[in-house]
């Protein structure tokens, strides 16, 4: 019992840290302005259209996946859900006032600085999405209504359609934020090639 209430509280800050860290990195990815996960570019877009800060739509954006999560999948959800679909994008939009306010607009608009910050931030990125999917600690909701397609999908046809699913799902997601004014760069494709290794490097080493 103790061992799993230790292993239990570890989880949580090592999902807590991976949180704040994609909000903390993905912020650093706007200001670049060279690319960022489809969830992200399609929030980013919208919430540009809509008129409302960045957090406050992905916050009303994840509760209303949440619902659908909390209908058709319960056991998708766990505290790294909440912290997910809450604290991300009051993080992005903390830090990124910050970095308007303090970092000169030329180091976001210089060819040099502003490749370098975003592959080195890309990458953190990356690694900080793959502890926090690797942490067991709960979907986020954008992540979550695939699953549940894929499995509604594979009970009907037999097959399993996991990856064609989930291609239609962020193609979905870029094109609406395309709809929306957004503009797809070269991050998107970085993003999409190296997500799924990284995730698995990253999990075998937090098995071990």
């Amino acid at each position: 019992m103790f061992k799993d209430l230790v292993k239990d509280k570890k989880r949580i800050l090592i999902c807590f840290a991976a949180v704040f860290g994609m909000g903390f990195f993905v912020s650093l990815l706007i200001m670049c302005n060279l690319g960022t996960d489809p969830c992200t570019f399609m929030n980013q877009s919208v919430s540009a259209k809509v008129g409302l800060s960045f957090g406050n739509w992905q916050l009303i954006l994840n509760i209303v996946m949440f619902i659908f999560v909390i209908i058709f999948n319960r056991k998708l959800i766990g505290f790294g859900t909440v912290f997910n679909m809450v604290l991300i994008g009051y993080y992005v939009d903390f830090f990124t006032y910050i970095w308007k306010k303090y970092i000169p607009e030329t180091t976001w608009t210089n060819p040099v600085s502003r490749w370098i910050i975003f592959l080195v931030v890309l990458f953190c990125f990356i690694v900080c999405a793959s502890v926090y999917i690797n942490s067991d600690t709960g979907v986020a909701p954008y992540d979550a209504l695939p699953i549940i397609i894929t499995n509604f999908t594979e009970r009907v046809t037999g097959k399993d359609l996991k990856t064609i699913i989930r291609i239609v799902w962020d193609g979905s997601a870029i094109l609406i934020g395309t709809l929306c004014g957004g503009k797809p760069v070269v991050g998107i494709v970085l993003m999409a090639l190296f997500l799924g290794p990284i995730i698995t490097a990253v999990g075998k080493l937090m098995n071990k």
